[in-house]
Order: structure tokens, then C-alpha cells, then sequence
């Protein structure tokens, strides 16, 4: 199997969506960093239930990195992932190099407040959402799709991708993919080659201890006592835990329990060296 057409360029990719336009097809957008996994090709395949023609991006932004991370090591694994791409039948890769992205005297970025500031991720990582928002809003630019899909597995990303695409009146749908897990519950991520044997059978006690509070949560229990307990739980585990949280899922501002909207829990907290993420409806 052949693998697909990567565009490197933005003249040869609107050449091609161009050309899809014409004959009226429809486009799906999939914005990735690559290092893709099952994860990734599930959003593709959800992409092919929605246009008629996918586009996968492939590119590790380098702003959304703060100095302190890790840029330079995060894992490029290029044509392993067109080798997976191929397999999934989707019908491009557009993989920008950074000058492609960001030209001399590039000057831009977007601004944000809202789920942007929440105090969830951007209590951590300050610089990462407003490098999140600029290169997707280049990216639903460059390509002009009719839709594009992310990961829930990054929900405070999906939020503030889907209120900066609503407040920009860009002419896209986003849409979230359901997030896919390991048959311990692990949520699958690029940064999952980092743990270590030992650290990886420690890492599904996250998603363990969000399914347990969210049952305690919907049968009643006081939110404030059972976060705390799960807390302690993560921590005894032997992680480093920067936040476990519940929130509205709409504004991921402080939840209702009473209202019956709907609620997300989120977490997210070290162990060695690797940051793990992860979240669950309640």
C-alpha cells in the first residue's frame, strides 16, 4: 500500500484541497504532532465517517514548548507514521517544516482567556495554550476544512480549540475523538514511550481513580471529600500530582453538581521524569 501525498508546502496543499473543492468533496482536517499511535488513526477513521477527503497534519509546534520542555526530545517518528496513515487510507499528510509555519518575522499569536485560563494546564504550562491556538488557527486557515478532529484525551485543548474556532467565526466544525486507552485503562499517548517498565504498571491507577470518584460523585458524594481522597490515592501510588479536578465540561469553570450539567474530571501528575494527562465524563 502506497502511502499518501505529503505536502510540505501550503501552495501544494491548497492545490489539492483545491482541487477537492472543486469537485465537491468534502474535507476533514486531523491536526497531529505525530508519533502517532491508535489514538491518532481512530480520529482518522472518525474524519472518513465525516468528509469525503482526510488530511492529517504532521507537525511538532515548536511554541507551544516551554523552554524548560522537552521540544527537542519529543518523538518524531515520520515515516513509521505515513506507514500508518497509508494503512488507515487517508488521502494526504501536510507536514510544514517551522519556517513553512512561522516565516521570518513572523509576528502574530493569538490571545486567550476563558477555558484557556481555568487553572488547570495553564497553571503549569502559562506559554502552551496561546502556542496551541495560533498554530491551529493557521493550520484551519491553510487548509480550510470542513471539519476538524481532536483527541479528548486533551479536553482543556479541545475547549479552548472550540471556543477560539467559535469566537474567530472560522468556518470549521471541531469535533472531539473519544479518547482511546490500553487494556489497563492507560489513555494511549506519544509520551508513553518515556515510562519505564516499573512506572508503566503504575500508570493506570489515574484512570482507576478518576472511574472511582466519578461513581462516588454521581451517588452523591461530597465532591470536595472525594477528590481529596483520590488525591492522597495518586500520590500514595507515587506520582507527583499537579491537579485532580472537577469541572463544568462546558467552560471547565467551577461545577454545578446540582444543575445536572454535564462534568468532567481531569488530572494530570508526574511519575519520573514523564507527565501523564488524562480525563472521564462524570
Amino acid at each position: 500500500m502506497s502511502n499518501p501525498p505529503v505536502f510540505e508546502t501550503l501552495a501544494s496543499l491548497r492545490a489539492a484541497v483545491r482541487g477537492w473543492r472543486a469537485a465537491g468533496e468534502t474535507i476533514a482536517l486531523v491536526p497531529t504532532m505525530g508519533a502517532l499511535h491508535a489514538g491518532h488513526v481512530s480520529l482518522a477513521r472518525l474524519a472518513q465517517q465525516r468528509a469525503r477527503r482526510v488530511i492529517v497534519s504532521i507537525f511538532v509546534n515548536p511554541t507551544q514548548f516551554a523552554p524548560t520542555e522537552d521540544f527537542s526530545k519529543y518523538p518524531r517518528t515520520f515515516a513509521a507514521d505515513c506507514a500508518k496513515l497509508a494503512e488507515a487510507g487517508v488521502d494526504a499528510v501536510y507536514a510544514p517544516t517551522p519556517t513553512v509555519m512561522y516565516p521570518e518575522s513572523f509576528a502574530t499569536t493569538v490571545a486567550l482567556t476563558g477555558p484557556a485560563t481555568a487553572g488547570l494546564e495553564d497553571r503549569f504550562r502559562p506559554t502552551h495554550f496561546a502556542g496551541v491556538a495560533t498554530v491551529v488557527s493557521k493550520l484551519h486557515i491553510q487548509a480550510l476544512p470542513d471539519i476538524a478532529i481532536y483527541g479528548e484525551k486533551d479536553f482543556q485543548q479541545l475547549a479552548v480549540i472550540t471556543r477560539m474556532n467559535a469566537d474567530l467565526d472560522l468556518p470549521v466544525t471541531v469535533l472531539g475523538g473519544a479518547t482511546v486507552r490500553e487494556a489497563d485503562g492507560l489513555a494511549m499517548s506519544s509520551r508513553n514511550v518515556y515510562l519505564a517498565p516499573a512506572e508503566r504498571k503504575v500508570a493506570p491507577v489515574l484512570h482507576v481513580t478518576m472511574q472511582d470518584c466519578a461513581r462516588r460523585i454521581r451517588r452523591g458524594e461530597a465532591p470536595n471529600t472525594v477528590l481529596a481522597r483520590g488525591r492522597e490515592a495518586i500520590t500514595a501510588a507515587g506520582f507527583a500530582l499537579d491537579y485532580l479536578e472537577l469541572r463544568d465540561a462546558a467552560s471547565l469553570g467551577a461545577p454545578d453538581v446540582a444543575s445536572g450539567k454535564p462534568l468532567r474530571l481531569l488530572v494530570a501528575a508526574r511519575i519520573g521524569a514523564t507527565r501523564l494527562i488524562d480525563n472521564i465524563a462524570v
